[in-house]
C-alpha cells in the first residue's frame, strides 16, 4: 500500500458517516460478545465458567454524498451484507437499498464503501473491485475500532486505489488520503448531544458536570490559542517580518467588525434583563426552599407540643 494518493482529489467527510460505521460496528459486536451469555459459553470450555476471547467482527457498507468537481463530500451510508466465504457482497441488497436511498436523496450517489479493521486488507480488494462497476473509482472509508487513549486524531482512514506496476505486473492497490471534517449545523446538533449522553454504568450528575465543564475549558483553551496565534502574526505583519496578505487582513477585519455588537446599549440593557432575571428567579428559589425548611420545622414543634400536652394532661389525671 502506497503512503500518499497523488489523485489530487479533496475528501470532506460528515460525521454522521462516522457515528453510523461506530453503531453498526457496536451492535454488531454486542451480539456476537460471548461475555454477554457466558452460560452458554460455559458448555463449551468445559463448565469452568472461562469465556472465550473472539476477533473483532468485521462491519461492511457504503458511502453516499456528492462530488462537485476534485471535491467529493461523504454525507451518510448505509449497512451492506457480506459473505465472508466468498469475501463478496449480497448485490441484489445493495441494488435495493441504492434504489431506496435514491427515492430520498436523488442526488446522492454511491461514492465507495466502508469497513472497520486496523489496516486495509488483501481481501478488500476484491469489494472493492466489485464497486468499480457502480463507481469507476470508489472510495474506501476505515474505522479503526481499538482504543487508543494516546491517539489524538480520529481512528478514520480514506483510501484511494491507484493502479502501480509491482514486479513487471500491473496491480490495484489502496493509497491513502488526507481528508477534512465538514459539519452542517443538525450534525453539530446531534454530535453534542451523543456526547452528553448519560453512560449507562449509572454516572453521577456531579461527574456530567465536571465532564461538561472540562469540555468547555478545552474550547476556551483552544479558541485563546487560536487568538494569541493570529496576535502574533497580526503583530510581525505590522513589523515588517511576514509579508502582508489582504485576503486574510480582510478576514480579521470582519470578525473585529461583530465585536462592537456586543458592546452597543442594547446589548447592555438586554444582558443586564437577562441577568436580573437569572438572579430573580434564583432568589425565588431560594425563598421557597426556606419556606419549606421552615414548614417543616413548625411541623416538628407542633407535633412535639402534642406529645407534650398529651403526657402533661395524663400526668395531672392520675
Amino acid at each position: 500500500m502506497a503512503s500518499s494518493s497523488s489523485s489530487g482529489l479533496t475528501f470532506k467527510l460528515h460525521p454522521l458517516v462516522i457515528v453510523n460505521i461506530s453503531d453498526h460496528y457496536t451492535r454488531v459486536k454486542s451480539q456476537m460478545n460471548p461475555t454477554l451469555a457466558p452460560h452458554n459459553n460455559a458448555t463449551n470450555n468445559g463448565g469452568d465458567g472461562v469465556v472465550s476471547s473472539l476477533p473483532p467482527p468485521r462491519v461492511f457498507g457504503c458511502v453516499i454524498g456528492v462530488q462537485k468537481g476534485r471535491t467529493v463530500e461523504i454525507f451518510n451510508s448505509f449497512e451492506l451484507l457480506y459473505d465472508p466465504s466468498t469475501h463478496s457482497l449480497d448485490r441484489p441488497f445493495l441494488e435495493k437499498k441504492q434504489e431506496l436511498y435514491k427515492k430520498v436523496f436523488p442526488h446522492f450517489y454511491i461514492l465507495g464503501w466502508y469497513s472497520t479493521g486496523s489496516d486495509a486488507e488483501e481481501s478488500d480488494m476484491h469489494i472493492h473491485k466489485a464497486l468499480m462497476d457502480i463507481n469507476e473509482s470508489p472510495v474506501y472509508v476505515l474505522l479503526n475500532p481499538a482504543i487508543n487513549h494516546s491517539q489524538k486524531d480520529l481512528p478514520v482512514s480514506i483510501f484511494e486505489s491507484e493502479l502501480h506496476v509491482i514486479d513487471g505486473i500491473p496491480q490495484l492497490i489502496f493509497v491513502r488520503s488526507s481528508y477534512t471534517i465538514e459539519t452542517v449545523e443538525a450534525e453539530r446538533i446531534s454530535v453534542d448531544h451523543v456526547a452528553h449522553l448519560k453512560p449507562s454504568d449509572g454516572g453521577s450528575a456531579a461527574t456530567q458536570l465536571a465532564a461538561n465543564l472540562t469540555g468547555i475549558h478545552s474550547a476556551i483553551k483552544m479558541l485563546h490559542s487560536r487568538i494569541k496565534v493570529l496576535h502574533h502574526y497580526l503583530l510581525a505583519m505590522e513589523k515588517g517580518d511576514v509579508p502582508c496578505e489582504n485576503s486574510l487582513l480582510r478576514q480579521v477585519s470582519s470578525l473585529l467588525r461583530r465585536l462592537p455588537a456586543i458592546e452597543s446599549g442594547k446589548f447592555q440593557d438586554d444582558f443586564l434583563m437577562e441577568y436580573n432575571d437569572t438572579l430573580l428567579i434564583s432568589y425565588l428559589a431560594m425563598l421557597t426552599n426556606c419556606s419549606s425548611a421552615m414548614n417543616d420545622l413548625v411541623d416538628k414543634f407542633s407535633t412535639a407540643y402534642d406529645r407534650h400536652t398529651r403526657r402533661g394532661g395524663r400526668t395531672a389525671f392520675m
